[in-house]
């Protein structure tokens, strides 16, 4: 079960990696299309839920670590500003479901993203280094 649980918990974690490459390339000038939207916004969609649910099994299954262990902790406080500077991403991608962007503003969204990608790589060093464990 542990294998599993573990295995769900990083490909998510790769799925929310993939709507910050997305987003970056966004940021970077690629032209955004509906579709390249949706399909991040899914990513992140599965991705996020992903992490936090597989994220505090794991926790609540391995013997040794709790929900409450400040590594956890600082990780689900990591996941909620990861998971509000995305909102921020995408209403500065003034995206309409089922049209195309209308008009990013870049300068918010390079700014967002950026953020994101720092919250997700401090979140990733928490991970693996667990800190106060």
């Amino acid at each position: 079960m542990y294998d599993f649980l573990l295995f769900v918990h990083v490909l998510s974690a790769f799925f929310l990696g993939a709507t910050v490459v997305v987003y970056s390339a966004f940021a970077l000038g690629a032209t955004p299309s509906a579709r390249a939207t949706f399909l991040a916004e899914r990513l992140f969609d599965v991705g996020g839920l992903g992490t936090l649910v597989f994220g505090v099994w794991l926790a609540l299954y391995v013997d040794g670590y709790e929900v409450w262990d400040a590594w956890v902790l600082i990780a689900l406080a990591l996941w909620f500003v990861g998971f509000g500077l995305q909102r921020q991403a995408y209403e500065a991608m003034n995206y309409e479901a089922g049209a195309a962007v209308l008009a990013p503003d870049l300068a918010a969204l390079a700014r967002f993203n950026a953020l994101r990608a720092v919250v997700i790589v401090v979140l990733l060093l928490d991970m693996v280094f667990k800190p106060w464990a």
